[in-house]
């Protein structure tokens, strides 16, 4: 009898579940909408009224100018390190009403954080009824609370995910209201201002709704998650499968999964598999089938991103819910302190993705978005992405698993400067919460190889990183799990799969640049794939051109102010040159960095801050390419990829600058991280002249190369004594039959230079010699190194600004390359392009600069050092000018006949002498003595003054917040 009724409640539920459509309506469009300054919208419920106003979603707030005005009182989310823009007495026009330039971060158009309602009536069919209705919010940020008519449904918090409410008991056919409340304050669950899911740092703290907004019509018993484990070596998928069944009969049926390719020129496709599956009433039932795939599996890596559909049919006499699933055949180990991708061994080349969506203000959720910035990324040689404190949406994972991407996104916290983790704060819970969200959504994406909790944290960090850790090894195999990405003082966490870590990077030149040392000692201690965490961070003058860009939520106010600032000191003409003269270095110094992981044994990747810029913390201009990920002009994809790919030829060289007595030598190794190994590979060099005449040439023996870093290809020497004119050398290598070709330049200078009959009267004092030989006509030689007292605030390196002067509070360097007019016949006899470049090391590091400030507008020295953008000061480092009835060269940076052991210095002297002793030598502005001689007796009248050490008190950071003690 029991055996009966139960056969008969399940024909019943085949009967009943047989006429089932999943159906959907689309809520984007216009909605009613409210603010709640006050947060009294619940308790005067205005769920049950007709709200206001009006927006449209998707979207934001700020999008709509929704919210208030920029003023010097708006209490930003994001923490302000330097507040010195608020006392800076020359900045003070830019904090007037209407004029507001906010230099920390872009500006939007509008700004409110705090409670939002939005209300939309919809009509529900008569069809729809006995369903199971969900409402999908794909991304709002932060907080929703939903109502529909005046029955309150619940509320969710998620950063990572969709909030998706279950509205089956509450919606009604016909019309039926359903509101949502948004609030975007920092409460109990404290992330961390900064953290790039939040902050105003990046994509802002808006309130809205982006991505799909929908109500969905599905049956009652419905597949609710399909996560698939591949197993590459056994050419099998086990797939784990939810179907959840609120209906009030219990369920019987069949569920069938079959798998085809979609993106690959030859297809594939597994059999069906079926297995009959039950459900109790009100009830979900988990199941797992093993999917075998035959001899045309294909699987996804970066080189081939071959991708299946999974379908997944639940049937009870008709289909009655199907879900379809993207996936690719891939497994993503560690063995040692190696990366795999299907075993192969794989080096990370990454950038780190900080949310930058200077038109929106939050994030892309179209996947042609995501591919557009994925393909451009890949473009510069890269392999890898590294999502700072916060997690794309979907479209991202799609996007990344057809490019051929290994995605880090991390849990959406920077729990610093206030929350911290270990301590049971609801942190700690949350980020547990969200990385479970995350897995479930996106676990299924072939792209998400690796996870982290989030970034640089505070408190009981290693314990509680350490058990995260763990959690998820135990949990999911399908990526590689690290605790948190950290700087190089941050405590190991031993559990780590891998460590997303700084500590091993820069460029240690302290004695001259040279390509032969690496980073073996810094990763020796580390067992597990060591990726450096941020590295580069060096710094570009701003392309004002970008400005014009910022079509919308956000202005460019900052580099309006950088712009205006400029020219207020008289160099807005030269703003283009800036940029490109502090852009070579920029790319100079990218290149001997990466170079440097790729010839260390071992180093597992890199994840480079960045690629693009960031818009934030102080405005960090530290990418190639800006935040639209567009070139700014002198640099492109074809020069990064030469030092920057899956195959990198690399050259150990001692040094780069030579006299004609010696003999360059250079050990050539290579960097490959390819599909399979290099067979029978032929390298090989040329060295050229600047007018490309090849000087002498080489090959070395073909030879098979296995993935790995710094692998041995040979040796080449070249005697440098034909060399008799002093001469830019560039050594060209390359991988014959490939692509893959990179070079570096090189200087060669004469041992001994012809003698000069020189008139010039050289000093290293402005005394009353010098005086009395300009006022009678002569020509005077100043070589004030050390000297200095305007300017010496300013310290110059040969490296860049490290990510900005303001978010460190002006810590140097300062200066972020120089502007070098090479058409002068000053240079005749040094080769010098109009930038920094290697030869300049040994005449420009920890040189003193000369401030300018009292110089005519128009004076332009002959080599310019370019201030950091926050200060703009006029600098120089030689310069030419009339003084009385002679003229005059001053240099600040030690050349002179006297200077030992430093050829390019000794050479500049000597082409400088040279010029002076020439009729070329003709300066064109005329200076007072005086004002000469006040650059090495008056300080600068402007300085950098912090002027506080805290943010005005009401733009602390988390004063609108309740910040954990």
């Amino acid at each position: 009898m029991k055996k009966h009724i139960i056969t008969c409640l399940l024909m019943v539920a085949f009967f009943t579940l047989s006429s089932f459509k999943d159906e959907e309506i689309n809520l984007e469009g216009n909605w009613l909408f409210e603010i709640d300054r006050q947060d009294v919208g619940i308790a005067e419920k205005w769920f049950n009224r007709k709200l206001t106003d009006n927006i449209k979603l998707p979207g934001s707030m700020a999008q709509f100018l929704k919210g208030d005005e920029i003023t010097l009182k708006t209490k930003w989310t994001g923490s302000i390190y330097d507040s010195s823009f608020y006392f800076i007495p020359r900045l003070e026009k830019y904090r007037q009403p209407g004029n507001i330039h906010i230099p920390f971060w872009l500006t939007p158009a509008r700004h409110y954080v705090g409670a939002a309602w939005y209300q939309k009536e919809v009509n529900i069919p008569a069809n729809w009824k006995g369903r199971r209705i969900i409402l999908r919010l794909e991304r709002t940020h932060i907080e929703t609370g939903i109502w529909v008519n005046d029955k309150e449904i619940g509320l969710q918090n998620s950063l990572v995910a969709p909030h998706v409410y279950d509205l089956s008991q509450y919606l009604s056919t016909g019309k039926q209201r359903i509101t949502i409340r948004i609030d975007n304050r920092i409460k109990e669950i404290n992330v961390g201002p900064d953290s790039h899911s939040i902050t105003d740092h990046t994509q802002g703290n808006w309130n809205g709704i982006i991505g799909k907004i929908a109500l969905e019509s599905l049956s009652p018993v419905y597949i609710d998650d399909v996560q698939i484990y591949p197993d590459v070596k056994n050419r099998k998928a086990r797939v784990k499968i939810i179907v959840n069944n609120t209906a009030f009969e219990a369920f019987g049926g069949k569920l069938k999964i079959s798998a085809k390719s979609f993106n690959s020129a030859k297809s594939d496709q597994t059999k069906e598999i079926t297995s009959n599956i039950t459900v109790s009433k009100q009830k979900e039932n988990s199941i797992e089938l093993e999917l075998p795939f035959g001899k045309g599996m294909q699987t996804w890596d970066e080189f081939d991103p071959s991708l299946y559909n999974l379908e997944v049919k639940l049937i009870s006499k008709a289909v009655i819910a199907t879900k379809k699933v993207q996936f690719g055949m891939r497994e993503f180990k560690i063995r040692r302190n190696q990366f795999l991708i299907n075993d192969i061994p794989v080096v990370l080349r990454g950038t780190v993705h900080n949310c930058e969506f200077p038109l929106t203000g939050y994030p892309a959720t179209t996947v042609e978005a995501w591919e557009k910035i994925f393909k451009t990324i890949k473009s510069y040689g890269l392999n890898h992405v590294r999502f700072h404190s916060w997690c794309p949406p979907e479209a991202a994972f799609i996007a990344a698993d057809k490019t051929g991407l290994y995605l880090q996104p991390e849990g959406p916290s920077w729990p610093n400067h206030g929350p911290k983790i270990g301590l049971g704060q609801p942190v700690d819970k949350f980020l547990y919460d969200e990385t479970i969200r995350m897995a479930k959504e996106y676990g299924n994406y072939a792209s998400f190889t690796m996870l982290s909790a989030g970034n640089e944290p505070a408190g009981n960090q290693v314990k509680y990183l350490n058990e995260f850790v763990d959690f998820w090894k135990a949990k999911d195999n399908r990526r590689v799990y690290t605790g948190m990405s950290v700087g190089g003082s941050w405590p190991v966490v031993p559990n780590a799969e891998y460590q997303s870590r700084g500590g091993v990077r820069g460029l240690k030149w302290e004695k001259m640049p040279e390509t032969e040392s690496d980073f073996s000692a810094g990763i020796a201690p580390f067992k597990v794939p060591f990726v450096a965490h941020e590295i580069g961070q060096y710094c570009v003058f701003p392309n004002f051109d970008e400005i014009k860009k910022y079509t919308g939520v956000y202005r460019a106010k900052n580099f309006e102010m950088f712009r205006q600032d400029l020219q207020d000191h008289h160099m807005g003409d030269q703003a283009k040159d800036f940029i490109n003269a502090s852009g070579k270095l920029q790319l100079l110094c990218y290149k001997n960095e990466i170079e440097k992981i790729l010839r260390t044994p071992g180093y597992g990747g890199f994840q480079a801050l960045g690629l693009q810029d960031f818009p934030g913390q102080g405005t960090a201009l530290v990418g190639v390419l800006d935040a639209f990920f567009q070139e700014k002009g002198y640099a492109t994809a074809q020069n990064y990829t030469r030092f920057c790919n899956e195959t990198v030829p690399l050259a150990k060289i001692q040094k780069f600058v030579y006299t004609n007595n010696e003999t360059f030598k250079a050990e050539i190794v290579l960097f490959h991280s390819g599909k399979t190994s290099l067979q029978n590979a032929i390298i090989s060099w040329t060295i050229k002249n600047e007018k490309g005449n090849i000087l002498t040439s080489g090959r070395f023996n073909p030879k098979t190369f296995e993935n790995g870093n710094g692998l041995f290809a040979g040796n080449l020497d070249f005697a440098l004594n034909a060399i008799k004119e002093p001469a830019k050398l560039n050594l060209e290598v390359k991988v014959n039959g490939t692509a893959f070709v990179n070079d570096w330049n090189f200087w060669v200078y004469p041992e001994k230079n012809p003698e000069n009959t020189s008139t010039v009267y050289y000093t290293t004092v402005l005394d009353d010699k010098a005086k009395e030989v300009l006022d009678k006509g002569g020509k005077v030689f100043l070589n004030a190194a050390g000297k200095v007292v305007k300017g010496k605030e300013v310290e110059m390196h040969f490296l860049p600004v490290f990510w900005n002067t303001s978010w460190f509070k002006m810590r140097p360097p300062h200066v972020t390359g120089m502007l070098i007019q090479e058409k002068s016949a000053a240079f005749a006899h040094f080769p010098t392009s109009f930038h920094s470049d290697l030869q300049w090391w040994d005449i420009q590091n920890r040189s003193q600069v000369m401030n300018l400030e009292d110089f005519p507008a128009d004076f332009r020295p002959l080599i310019q050092p370019i201030d950091t953008w926050f200060m703009n000061r006029r600098l120089a480092l030689v310069f030419e000018a009339q003084v009385g009835n002679g003229t005059i060269i001053v240099s600040s940076a030690d050349i002179g006949p006297d200077v030992q052991n430093k050829p390019a210095a000794k050479q500049l002297f000597y082409s400088l002498q040279k010029y002076m002793n020439s009729d070329q030598f003709k300066p064109k502005n005329k200076l007072d003595f005086e004002v000469i001689k006040d650059v090495f007796t008056s300080p600068s009248r402007e300085v950098f003054k912090t002027y506080t050490k805290d943010s005005p008190d009401e733009l602390k950071p988390n004063s609108n917040q309740n910040k954990v003690k």
